[in-house]
């Protein structure tokens, strides 16, 4: 029996207090208490701290009512009552004794308990006060579309190179950018995890470099040739209908970027004046104002069917996944994949760009940059009347959309392939 009780824990002047066993209780000036063992580990002493007083007086758990406690292992306890540090002092001795390292299968103990997902959940609420709402979210966000699929139940100190390749390999070539980011946040959260003592290492980066080689040249987007666009389209008509491949039609009619597709609401759409209204939270960049698309009458047809199955609820997503939730990018680049193709979606924006060059001599370059979205100077849109300028614009697009569904395109396209 040990020479302690709660009560004297609670009311113990600063200084050492021997409960018996190698455990004492160490209060310091401040009125500070915290738990440590001292212990011989392969004929060294070694002294071990086993976590801070808890002299809240708690209960022990009664059978039949849930303590949030009791799934927590008790080596992994930091606030420990006298009950529990003899415990823990107890099965710490033992390890010893068999002639393992008790601080190594203490600290083990911990890490194993936290996932990837878990990690990186705590790293971005580390930073708060540091990054924007805005960031957060775009962190949070990218992991959970591209990263959490592949190791987010995984224990975070089991995290090598090797699983950060598996997670990052699907997107290196094919989305390029986005791959250097999440590399740098997975880095980022390993890194922390590391700090925590939730893992032994820091981000294995300097082999990952070797196994997944280099990413494309100027961060480019693989795009499919304009030319071979109608024929993509009409197999997309002619699959089986799905949210992903009308959203992926709508994508490419409107030569928009997926986010702005899988995010919008039926707030943003005037089909009437056939227009999908962006607002700036929808837009790309930190200076992102509100931009208005001009709709033909393929992407306007798109919409009628979506509005038909899912309906048309102002404050509801317009391509909604099965929960009710944003599509993920991945569910729209899958669809390519799964066709054995090459490009991805956002290629199609200079599929669009290409076209409109090519096929469009007539149409000033500064509306094929404003149907993008791409800033153009004020000056510029000034040389034209306002009204002009968004009617180049819904002619061009038009015209995209005639492009891409004229039976004469695909059937050319399928007797070259």
């Amino acid at each position: 029996m040990g020479k302690l009780t709660a009560v004297g824990v609670s009311k113990a002047k600063a200084g050492r207090h021997a409960d018996g066993s190698g455990l004492y209780l160490l209060v310091k000036p401040t009125g500070g208490r915290s738990w440590l063992l001292r212990v011989q580990v392969a004929g060294q002493r070694r002294d071990i701290g086993l976590g801070t007083v808890d002299v809240s007086a708690r209960k022990p758990s009664v059978p039949g009512q849930n303590d949030p406690l009791d799934h927590v292992p008790i080596l992994e306890r930091r606030l420990l009552s006298l009950a529990e540090a003899r415990e823990k002092a107890a099965i710490l001795r033992r390890i010893a004794k068999s002639g393992r390292d008790p601080v190594a299968e203490r600290d083990k103990d911990r890490r194993s308990s936290r996932t990837f997902k878990d990690a990186a959940e705590a790293y971005k609420s580390s930073m708060a006060g540091t990054w924007s709402k805005q960031h957060a979210d775009a962190f949070i966000n990218s992991l959970t579309e591209h990263v959490f699929p592949q190791i987010g139940a995984r224990a975070v100190d089991q995290i090598d190179a090797a699983a950060m390749r598996d997670a990052l390999s699907p997107i290196w070539t094919t989305i390029p950018v986005m791959a250097g980011k999440l590399r740098q946040r997975i880095a980022s959260v390993l890194n922390y995890s590391n700090s925590e003592g939730w893992r032994t290492t820091e981000a294995p980066l300097r082999a990952l470099s070797f196994m997944l080689g280099d990413r494309p040249a100027g961060g480019n987007y693989p795009a499919m040739p304009f030319d071979e666009v109608p024929a993509f389209v009409a197999t997309l008509r002619e699959d089986t209908e799905t949210m992903g491949k009308m959203a992926l039609r709508f994508l490419i009619f409107t030569a928009a970027r997926s986010g702005e597709v899988r995010k919008t609401t039926w707030a943003h759409i005037d089909l009437p004046g056939k227009l999908w209204n962006r607002p700036a939270v929808l837009m790309k960049g930190r200076k992102a104002k509100a931009h208005s698309v001009t709709l033909n009458d393929h992407a306007v047809a798109v919409l009628e069917r979506v509005a038909v199955l899912s309906g048309d609820d102002p404050d509801e997503l317009v391509f909604p996944s099965t929960k009710g939730k944003p599509l993920s990018d991945m569910t729209i680049s899958k669809i390519m994949r799964d066709k054995g193709l090459p490009y991805v979606p956002h290629g199609f924006r200079s599929s669009f760009r290409d076209w409109a060059a090519e096929r469009m001599p007539a149409i000033p370059d500064p509306v094929a940059e404003a149907a993008l979205a791409h800033v153009v100077p004020d000056k510029v849109i000034a040389a034209y009347k306002r009204t002009t300028f968004l009617e180049l614009r819904r002619d061009l697009l038009d015209g995209w959309g005639e492009f891409l569904s004229m039976p004469n395109n695909v059937v050319r396209l399928a007797e070259v392939g």
